[in-house]
């Protein structure tokens, strides 16, 4: 099973400020503010929505194809996505913008001041699935992931005109599009991927019930934090699978890019959408884990046994007849 991934591809610079935001604030002086603050650390990791599940699948034995619009400053990003096993041939390479760049100074008492500059994700909306599938063949879905709003209602009807089955991801983008643009990215979507709150501000903006959306996608899959994943179906009971329990908690950021990416891989071994959680929800305990979105490690015996621990021996053994690539 082929699968493209489709969204953001961004890197984070993460800075820490020795103080308080506060103590620079002149409350009666607001209107005319002008700071800057010394930082002791710089941290930059690479990151995009897109990027992160296209690595995690990378990750799991798969070859997905990376689709999204990057700078010139990409070929440090694009060497290092290449490695882990991610097809970046068809990432589109700006001549005038930078990379999207999340920027973000946080003080001691984790007050944070942040910018994002969406750069050359500005030019994702010229971007056709056309070249794509012709340079890859046979395509049996595209995820459309956070992305320039454009660029992700292009890329959804694409795949109407093409027939091609579209999982439907839009997460923060839910915040600035309208009801009408949302139903446009929902309806006739083979899958749906949200969080609780996204669901509920889904439902809100395009004005359908939860009934009224599952008659227009195929499955929708809906993480709860830790609470684990709801997954429907209409006609069918709904699922619920626990999340896996992390050793140790390092940072959340990430977390639903790698349950997307798990859940994903196992879909395209033909698994159940049970297991297909089941995967994504240990992906997802990984990076919270670990720090940035791309920085864990899988070992295939650790990961196998945590399987086993989490969801039993038949689990274990259905997903580990797949899980069989070196870097695992």
């Amino acid at each position: 099973m082929r699968i493209v991934v489709t969204g953001s591809i961004a890197t984070d610079h993460l800075m820490t400020f020795p103080g308080r935001f506060a103590d620079s604030i002149v409350l009666d002086k607001l209107d005319k503010i002008s700071l800057s603050f010394l930082v002791d650390e710089l941290e930059v990791r690479r990151g995009g929505v897109a990027a992160n599940i296209a690595f995690g699948m990378g990750m799991l034995g798969h070859n997905p194809v990376l689709v999204g619009a990057v700078g010139p400053d990409f070929a440090d990003y694009r060497s290092w996505l290449q490695r882990h096993g991610v097809d970046t041939e068809s990432v589109h390479v700006s001549e005038v913008r930078h990379t999207a760049r999340f920027v973000c100074t946080t003080d001691e008492h984790a007050n944070q001041i942040a910018t994002f500059y969406a750069g050359a994700m500005q030019e994702a909306r010229d971007i056709e699935l056309g070249p794509v599938i012709e340079r890859v063949g046979t395509v049996d879905l595209v995820l459309i992931g956070a992305n320039d709003p454009e660029a992700m209602l292009r890329h959804t009807e694409e795949c109407r005109y093409r027939h091609i089955p579209f999982a439907a991801d839009p997460s923060q983008q839910l915040a600035r599009m309208h009801g009408e643009e949302i139903r446009l990215l929902v309806d006739g979507a083979a899958y749906l991927f949200t969080n609780e709150y996204e669901a509920a501000l889904t439902e809100k903006k395009t004005g359908w019930s939860s009934a009224e959306i599952l008659e227009r996608v195929g499955t929708r899959v809906t993480t709860l934090g830790p609470n684990g994943v709801r997954i429907e179906r209409k006609g069918e009971e709904m699922l619920h699978v626990p999340v896996s329990k992390e050793t140790h908690r390092a940072d959340p950021t990430g977390v639903g890019d790698a349950f997307r990416a798990g859940f994903l891989a196992a879909l395209a071994w033909g698994l159940s959408l049970q297991r297909c959680a089941q995967v994504g929800s240990m992906m997802a305990t990984h990076v919270i884990e670990s720090i940035g979105t791309q920085e864990y490690e899988l070992a295939r015996r650790s990961f196998l046994l945590r399987i086993r621990s989490a969801y039993g021996d038949q689990a274990a053994e259905e997903i580990g007849a797949h899980v069989t690539v070196s870097r695992l």
